[in-house]
């Protein structure tokens, strides 16, 4: 008879062998476990899971073909075939959703991308559909992606109506940099400030600045006019007109000097139609018909 012996150095190995297969199995199942947990955490069916998978793989496909199609070269006919392949998979423009229209008529932006629609996704050039949305006035930013496997997606974000510009035909809306946004009735002009003469528009912002200078005034400006290409004259609502100086410094200076006059012996109200403070620290006022009252004293003390 044969005995056959064995090492404890085998037996050893075969037991090492034995446990790091059982550690295999056992991180295989608890895998399996979190997986399985995972996906039923997810909001859909499994059906659903696999359409979505199904998509993501067709437009992967899609786009791994056009990107080595664009690399290598190839002409503008196979080029296009693979447009239509895309189109007949799905991948084409059939619905547009806008966001971010609150004020702007959304049919305009409509109109930018109404030639979109049916168009295959590889064809669309999302930067001049996005350059052609920023022409609209109120357009100050539009961003335009792409929702595979249909859908054309478009955020505008609307420039803010900050004052109404006074033209020679008509008025306007503009926003705090001066941009003309769509013509307004006069009824509709609101609390919005009244701005005109020539450049105002630009000066826009730096009005708005100067106005913050004197919070407490502020409410009462109905209308500012820029003269001279250099300074404003500020009409208040009572109808009554404030000459500034010119200079940004030189304004602020002026009107919380007369903001302060105002509050001591209340101006505004009175029967002062204009004040001057052109020359600071001089203030010059006029009152409607004190000038004849003045003449035609010194008439009457003539001999």
């Amino acid at each position: 008879m044969t005995t056959i012996r064995r090492s404890a150095k085998g037996v050893r190995r075969v037991a090492r062998a034995n446990d790091r297969a059982n550690k295999a199995r056992k991180a295989r199942s608890t895998t399996s476990g979190i997986i399985d947990w995972l996906m039923g955490l997810l909001p859909f069916t499994e059906e659903q899971l696999h359409r979505i998978f199904l998509v993501l793989i067709i437009a992967a496909a899609v786009a791994l073909a056009w990107f080595i199609a664009t690399l290598a070269g190839v002409p503008s006919m196979a080029q296009a075939q693979l447009a239509h392949l895309a189109s007949n998979a799905g991948f084409e423009v059939r619905h547009v959703r806008v966001s971010g229209v609150e004020r702007m008529n959304q049919d305009r932006v409509y109109e930018r991308v109404l030639s979109e629609r049916d168009r295959p996704m590889p064809q669309v050039d999302i930067e001049t559909i996005r350059s052609d949305l920023l022409e609209l006035p109120w357009v100050k930013d539009a961003r335009v992606s792409q929702q595979l496997p249909d859908t054309l997606a478009i955020d505008i974000v609307e420039r803010q109506p900050h004052a109404v510009l006074q033209k020679a035909d008509r008025l306007v809306l503009v926003d705090v940099e001066g941009n003309e946004l769509e013509p307004v009735s006069r009824n509709a002009i609101g609390e919005r400030l009244l701005i005109s003469g020539p450049g105002a528009a630009r000066q826009v912002g730096s009005l708005d600045r100067l106005l913050e200078t004197a919070p407490a005034l502020r409410p009462q400006v109905g209308g500012a006019e820029w003269v001279g290409n250099r300074r404003w004259n500020l009409t208040f609502k009572t109808g009554q007109v404030l000459a500034l100086p010119q200079g940004d410094d030189e304004a602020a200076a002026a009107l919380v000097s007369f903001a302060r006059l105002d509050g001591q012996n209340r101006l505004l109200g009175g029967e002062v139609s204009t004040f001057d403070m052109r020359a600071p620290p001089r203030i010059y006022m006029r009152i409607p018909g004190r000038a004849d009252q003045v003449l035609n004293a010194k008439k009457e003390g003539t001999p």
